[in-house]
């Protein structure tokens, strides 16, 4: 069959660990890339205005409704705050959210569980003390409640 070809073995007791690699930048360089200790105080002293916590428009509201943003229709690949369901987010000073919002249709067959997950995404936002869902049925949902976006992903734009 051709030539057998022999594989030679060497037992050694231990092995000498081998070098670590080291950088060492040149002095020049260490000296225009380190840190200066005064790069950032200006802009860390700086006294920044007291963010607008709850209310229409404020950080809180907008945390709420990027949380809605995560929550997906089951039978549609859209959000359900895209797809026009969510109505309303209230938060107030104490961190209360009030939620309206709808289903497509009443005998949705998420209509007893998207609640209950819209009201515990809402408690996992930061800031939120409580949160309640209401279901609502006036006005009743249809597709021009939906955003652009929405739109653009179902091809009806």
């Amino acid at each position: 069959m051709g030539e057998e070809k022999k594989i030679e073995v060497e037992e050694v007791d231990s092995v000498d660990t081998p070098p670590r690699a080291r950088l060492t930048p040149e002095p020049s360089l260490a000296e225009n890339f380190a840190r200066k200790r005064d790069y950032l105080t200006g802009f860390l002293a700086a006294e920044k205005p007291a963010p607008d916590v709850a209310g229409p428009g404020g950080d809180l509201q907008e945390a709420v409704v990027e949380a809605l943003k995560s929550i997906y229709d089951p039978e549609i690949p859209v959000n359900i705050y895209e797809l026009g369901l969510i109505y309303d987010v209230r938060v107030d000073a104490d961190g209360d959210a009030v939620i309206d919002m709808t289903l497509t249709t009443p005998n949705c067959p998420v209509a007893e569980s998207m609640p209950g997950e819209v009201e515990m995404r809402v408690l996992s936002v930061p800031g939120i003390r409580d949160a309640e869902v209401k279901l609502v049925w006036d006005p009743p949902w249809d597709p021009s409640k939906m955003s652009d976006e929405a739109r653009l992903e179902l091809g009806m734009l």
